[in-house]
């Protein structure tokens, strides 16, 4: 049963990219909170980091996997979050194929499974039509392309989040989250932690928002933009 966009027993929230430092984070987040959760992974000895999370590993390869095979993973859950990327040491074939295709597919899979509740970990500066031929320029059109998608599917209750410039520094729990905040670093830790409140916040559906450190306590930011 839902009670304000929770249910009384917890969500269960499917993570894409779930061996990822921010989604390690996440599931540490939502799994001490009594949500249920899953992370899709791609190599089977990542599962132990995942279970002492406290999620669910699923061993699945997004860039090989077919709509339907994603869908039977996302089917009952509440809610999905793509915090998947090729990597800082892949190059630009992967950016395509991870950072575009995979968040394509899982968009898919989420429509098809009637999963509404979609959370996007982007990048700042990700534009369909960024110019230049660098790695990095490349990543930024795939994100870019990935979000414009995303962003086209009614299906979905969709947010984008662009943080800045990440760092592995102890979160603060201190950020500023709007639509244009300008450049600026970001603890993983605050990453994870805003996106723990948006997925448990439909209110912020249809947002594109850009996240650095701030002086606004997680909550208050994520209910700002909520309009709440």
């Amino acid at each position: 049963m839902r009670l304000f966009g929770r249910t009384v027993e917890g969500m269960r929230i499917v993570i894409a990219g779930g061996h990822g430092q921010i989604a390690l984070r996440l599931e540490r987040l939502l799994a001490a909170r009594g949500d249920e959760v899953a992370g899709i992974i791609r190599r089977s000895e990542q599962g132990d980091d995942l279970r002492e999370a406290g999620a669910e590993p699923i061993l699945l390869d997004l860039e090989s996997a077919s709509v339907e095979e994603v869908a039977a993973h996302l089917q009952g859950a509440d809610a999905a979050v793509f915090a998947a990327g090729a990597g800082p040491g892949s190059g630009a074939a992967r950016k395509d194929t991870v950072d575009k295709d995979a968040a394509v597919l899982f968009a898919d899979a989420a429509v098809r499974a009637g999963v509404r509740r979609f959370v996007v970990v982007s990048s700042m500066g990700a534009d369909p039509r960024h110019e230049g031929d660098e790695i990095f320029d490349v990543y930024l059109r795939a994100k870019g392309e990935a979000d414009a998608y995303v962003g086209g599917l009614d299906a979905l209750d969709w947010t984008i989040l662009r943080p800045g410039a990440l760092t592995n520094d102890a979160g603060k729990g201190l950020v500023r989250l709007e639509a244009h905040t300008g450049r600026g670093a970001v603890p993983r830790d605050d990453v994870a932690a805003v996106l723990a409140e948006l997925v448990d916040t439909p209110a912020t559906a249809g947002l594109t928002l850009e996240l650095i450190s701030g002086s606004a306590p997680v909550s208050v930011a994520v209910k700002s933009v909520a309009g709440n």
